[in-house]
């Protein structure tokens, strides 16, 4: 399911929406003090940088403090169930990804929370593409000559990933059959432990966030070979599509989400969406989205949760076929 919105549009209906007859006074009061962003994973990763640019500009749109609290642990369970499990006051609200909403739902045997039920979502705001990078020192520079590296030596090489269940790792699974190669998960916490792995030549090759890998890839220190967007990313117009490295079936994308505990007031949920369309309608703070890569969305309240729900299901179609567990 991919989501197709334009910021003038939801702008309007969500200012519409803030301002129903009888929840005028309560969006306007709101809020009178700091709002949390709780991030289900450690600083420095994919997610963590993009919720800082959301809190800054949602601090601006609401005028009140918008404050990132890192919560990491279990693949993003931990604060993700914190969010869930949280007062339904509009004061804390979760900034979550594809693996803990939705993957998790299916993957994490007792999940204990249920993205089609638990949360009140505001919005999601992006969708980010995949980069497959190798460090310079392994002898490939094609996807290619990756996979013949691969198969000559079967079970020997290594993908690093943020954690088991996740979109880099179900990217990395997706390539094992696709290709039909036999390279083995080292999953790690986060995306910063990751990359800082890669570095460190502890693992052969990582698929993680394009944004996580793009400063690394820019200065030299690690080499893209592909990435899982439809069309290139201009940012690295040498680098191809998974597509055009001759590995079909490899579109996928990590998107972002913007999540309120279920049960919260539908007026200030409103007020947090108009907050955070206005905020993306802003070139500034767009632009530090898709210059990392990523692609607006800002789906209205209703289609975020319709969206969610449909990504429960293909999901776990994934994690079911692939036969992917957590250890």
């Amino acid at each position: 399911m991919r989501l197709n919105t334009t910021r003038r549009a939801l702008l309007g209906t969500s200012l519409a929406s803030a301002l129903l007859p009888g929840s005028g006074a309560w969006a306007q009061a709101y809020p009178s003090r700091p709002v949390r962003l709780v991030v289900p994973f450690p600083p420095g990763g994919p997610v963590d940088l993009a919720a800082r640019i959301v809190a800054q500009a949602l601090s601006v749109e609401l005028n009140a403090s918008v404050v990132v609290e890192n919560r990491a642990g279990a693949g993003g369970v931990v604060g993700t169930d914190a969010v869930a499990k949280a007062a339904p006051d509009g004061y804390t609200l979760g900034f979550s990804s594809t693996g803990a909403v939705a993957v998790n739902v299916t993957l994490v045997p007792n999940n204990p929370y249920d993205s089609r039920k638990d949360f009140a979502p505001v919005s999601v705001v992006a969708g980010v593409p995949t980069l497959l990078c190798v460090h310079p020192s392994i002898p490939v520079r094609s996807v290619s000559e990756l996979i013949a590296l691969a198969k000559s030596k079967p079970g020997e090489l290594n993908f690093g990933s943020s954690g088991p269940g996740g979109t880099p790792h179900l990217s990395g699974e997706r390539f094992k059959l696709r290709t039909g190669v036999n390279i083995a998960h080292v999953p790690y916490r986060g995306a910063a432990p990751a990359v800082t792995a890669l570095l460190a030549q502890e693992v052969e090759m990582t698929f993680l966030d394009l944004p996580v890998l793009l400063p690394h890839v820019q200065e030299g220190r690690l080499r893209a070979l592909a990435v899982t967007s439809p069309a290139r990313f201009s940012g690295l117009p040498d680098v191809p599509t998974f597509a055009e490295a001759g590995v079909e079936g490899m579109e996928i994308e990590n998107w972002y989400a913007i999540l309120a505990p279920a049960g919260t007031a539908a007026d200030r949920v409103g007020r947090l969406h108009a907050a955070t369309a206005s905020a993306f309608a802003k070139p500034e703070v767009a632009r530090q989205f898709t210059s990392q890569g990523a692609r607006l969305i800002v789906s209205r309240p209703d289609e975020a949760l319709t969206f969610i729900r449909a990504e429960v299901e293909r999901w776990g179609d994934v994690v079911r076929t692939a036969g992917v567990k957590v250890d």
